[in-house]
């Protein structure tokens, strides 16, 4: 089975240290554990408006991105980035925090809508839906109008160990995409239980 061709891996969450452990910043989360495996490093880079640093996994060259910019402008970071590096939708992937999605479950997908998720929005406003998503899950509040607050919230003990664990398994299963491809690395994730 060929392995995906990836040239960007981005992360989604909000700079700063009030939200750097807060549910929101899964996506950031993951992307500094992929670097950190992989022995490498992001630093500031102003003209793609984030964090961004070069790994190599399977043989590929990737760049990793973490948008500076806040959620909802994230792609302004992503497009500035795939339009200097000549990145197509497809060789991307987005790493994200999802309420539609258990606590603790991983999914990965390709194209599809924003499911209300700010950073999704603006980066299909500036590149299109066709890149793929790892998605983290983060559970849902009881309701709609608490979902600005939950996201901005750390999570309490429990959750964080099942979201550790999701971050864990997102950046593990991002080198096998390179090797097994998109189906094989789907069914493992779909079938991890949480907390199991």
């Amino acid at each position: 089975m060929a392995g995906l061709t990836l040239k960007l891996v981005v992360g989604l969450g909000n700079p700063g240290p009030e939200h750097a452990d807060t549910r929101h910043n899964a996506g950031f989360w993951c992307v500094d554990r992929l670097a950190a495996a992989a022995a490498g490093s992001l630093r500031p880079h102003a003209r793609y408006h984030g964090e961004a640093g070069r790994i190599v996994l399977g043989g590929q060259e990737i760049w990793l991105l973490k948008p500076t910019t806040y959620m909802n402008r994230s792609g302004q970071s992503v497009r500035a980035l795939a339009d200097y590096m000549r990145i197509s939708p497809a060789e991307a992937l987005v790493v994200h925090d999802d309420l539609d999605l258990p606590v603790g479950a991983t999914r990965l997908k390709l194209g599809g809508g924003a499911g209300g998720h700010n950073g999704l929005k603006d980066i299909i406003a500036h590149i299109g839906d066709g890149f793929w998503r790892l998605r983290l899950g983060i559970g849902h509040p009881t309701s709609r109008s608490e979902v600005i607050d939950y996201v901005l919230r750390r999570a309490p003990a429990s959750e964080q160990s099942l979201l550790d664990e999701a971050v864990e398994a997102g950046a593990a299963a991002i080198p096998r995409l390179l090797v097994d491809g998109a189906e094989k690395v789907m069914n493992g994730l779909h079938r991890r239980t949480p907390g199991a």
